[in-house]
């Protein structure tokens, strides 16, 4: 079952964040690494905010176009 808007979390773990893009956990790293995909670190978690995740794939739409 999808989440709807009302029960996505605010923020993914590295590991959330790319089955939500469909790929994988490097290239999710990858993507924070250049910029790309915005994240920020809370202790040793990574976390990207959902908000992040749609910025990114419009990002990448337009860089495919």
């Amino acid at each position: 079952m999808e989440p709807t808007p009302a029960t996505r979390p605010r923020v993914l773990r590295v590991e959330e964040a790319a089955r939500e893009l469909g790929i994988g956990r490097s290239l999710v790293y990858d993507l924070i690494r250049s910029g790309r995909l915005r994240s920020f670190k809370v202790g040793s978690r990574r976390l990207i905010p959902a908000a992040a995740i749609d910025e990114a794939i419009d990002r990448l739409s337009q860089e495919a176009a």
